[in-house]
């Protein structure tokens, strides 16, 4: 599919998303639309694996008559098989395709079999379709779908991966319309529209609907205010952590994000290598937990292969079992959390001898990380700036990891605004617990190089390669970073500041004085020529000279 394809079907997706716009804000109208874009792709997920499995024997889906003993008999036979291999199961009548052609049928002397569905999906986003296009009430069988695709999957080994993956999706709520037919009409006009578009999903580049997804997500998270940065990370900086922890990897055993909201951070890191054994992650809000499992399987990644926990990564760690190759997290920045005397006890914490202030929880998850890190792993971290200068109990932690541990491997420095709901300028914290260099912490001032647009700043691919370019290379870099000893850090006095290291003053221009009076004597000389031939004018003119 080519970039103007990619862009286009980008472009049809959120023109559907706006069926929902001003019923509701966008983090609300996004469960909907993304729940139902999830649907009809395990739709045609499944059409397109039973069609595989029935080509010897000449058949397709659409061929077998659930209503029949033998018919049942053969959906019996491939629900085993399709939710062994995809994890879920529906029957002919249960696919998007088939709801959406019962709910939006031409008006006339016709039967439904006979009918056949918009096929233009500028057509159905139209306000004056209703007049050819009559409404089948299709809620209750949509609902009872959405279950059992679910139920599809009880008792076995992806029952915990689907388990409430449609709970967000509320068909009585009163803000998609007043009544059950304005309801109605509103979700039968986003099935038909969804249903016009091929998500191709037989191409060779199966990223390009996760792609779209992601957009989609980038795209209700611009809309959503200070809730954005619960499970959104800017695609830019997703990238710079991918690419610091992948560095010199082609493959990963197994990537952790413990606040992995939609889960756009781990899907980044796979982009970065050939692949990746298993995907971890943990996240406490539950609509955002069901929207990165979604995320997950829609980026064809296999039920078998991510382990996504809903818990509080802090309180309850879900993965203590672990450890991580790569992990990469932007947690929630300066968080509450309850520092309790009892998490003294804690392996991840102990060592410390001193708990993360109860208001700001940053180092928390920073030591959580650090715990569960292999030790050929990279851990990268996007976190406010205070962790680098806090005094107190955060100052203790930080002299820990460096003199103690020495895993501080590098500080980063990100220009301000990057973040929906957020214009802070924050940092990335890069660890290791088995450093290349083990003598230096690099520091890196990216603050000034970026794009801005509107009222959003943006890192441009130029602005990524420098980074990660100069985290690479590790190479010291006038202005912009600096490899600073260890005995350089004590003697700041473990204050991790990046204007202590990177000096970034710039001189300015040096004013030559003499030059000054003479054009001062020049400017003045011209003055007093001009002033007479004013008076001269004003004479001739008999009218009263202005000085």
């Amino acid at each position: 599919m080519s970039e103007s394809q990619k862009r286009e079907l980008e472009s049809k997706l959120w023109g559907i998303a706006n069926i929902l716009r001003g019923k509701m804000n966008a983090s609300q109208f996004q469960d909907y639309i993304l729940g139902f874009i999830f649907y009809k792709y395990l739709s045609d997920k499944l059409v397109n694996e039973v069609n595989e499995l029935l080509k010897p024997d000449g058949l397709t889906y659409a061929d077998i008559d659930e209503n029949t003993e033998e018919g049942k008999q053969d959906l019996e036979h491939l629900k085993e098989i399709t939710v062994e291999r995809l994890g879920f199961f529906l029957k002919p009548s249960e696919l998007f395709g088939t709801l959406a052609r019962r709910g939006n049928v031409r008006r006339g002397n016709v039967t439904e079999d006979e009918t056949k569905p918009l096929t233009n999906t500028t057509a159905i986003l139209a306000e004056d379709t209703d007049e050819e296009y009559a409404q089948t009430f299709i809620l209750e069988d949509l609902e009872r779908v959405l279950k059992n695709i679910e139920r599809s999957t009880l008792g076995t080994d992806s029952q915990d991966d689907f388990d409430n993956l449609f709970y967000d999706i509320d068909l009585n709520s009163t803000k998609i319309g007043k009544s059950v037919d304005d309801r109605n009409k509103v979700i039968v006009k986003i099935l038909t529209a969804l249903n016009t578009i091929d998500f191709d999903l037989g191409s060779t580049d199966s990223d390009v609907l996760g792609d779209a997804y992601e957009y989609l997500i980038g795209q209700f998270a611009a809309g959503a205010g200070q809730k954005a940065g619960e499970f959104y990370t800017p695609q830019q900086v997703s990238t710079v952590l991918a690419r610091i922890v992948t560095t010199g990897k082609k493959k990963l055993k197994s990537v952790y994000d413990p606040t992995c909201g939609s889960g756009s951070l781990l899907l980044r890191v796979a982009k970065q290598v050939d692949e990746v054994g298993h995907f971890y992650g943990q996240e406490m809000n539950r609509t955002t937990y069901n929207l990165a499992r979604m995320n997950m399987i829609l980026h064809d990644v296999s039920y078998l292969q991510f382990d996504i926990k809903n818990e509080d990564t802090l309180e309850h760690p879900q993965h203590l079992g672990h450890r991580f190759e790569a992990i990469v997290a932007n947690p929630p920045f300066s968080a509450k959390w309850s520092a309790s005397p009892l998490l003294m006890n804690d392996d991840r914490y102990s060592q410390f001898g001193k708990l993360a202030p109860k208001g700001t929880a940053d180092f928390a998850f920073v030591q959580h990380m650090y715990y569960q890190l292999a030790d050929n792993g990279v851990l990268a971290t996007v976190l406010p700036h205070g962790v680098l200068f806090r005094g107190a109990a955060e100052e203790h932690i930080r002299k820990h990891f460096i003199e103690e541990l020495n895993a501080i491997d590098a500080v980063i420095g990100l220009p301000a605004n990057l973040f929906f709901g957020t214009s802070i300028a924050t940092c990335i914290l890069v660890l290791k617990k088995c450093r290349e260099d083990n003598e230096h912490i690099l520091f890196i001032d990216a603050s000034k190089g970026f794009d801005k647009q509107k009222t959003q700043n943006y890192l441009l691919p130029e602005h990524i390669d420098a980074i990660v370019d100069t985290f690479q290379n590790r190479s010291g870099v006038d202005k912009y970073a600096y490899r600073a000893t260890l005995d350089e850090v004590r003697e700041n006095n473990y204050n991790l500041n990046i204007p202590r290291y990177v000096n970034t003053f710039e001189e300015e221009e040096s004013i030559d004085l003499d030059a000054v009076a003479d054009e001062l004597v020049q400017i003045n000389t011209e003055l007093a020529e001009t002033e007479t031939s004013i008076l001269a004018f004003c004479k001739e003119l008999n009218i009263k000279a202005p000085f």
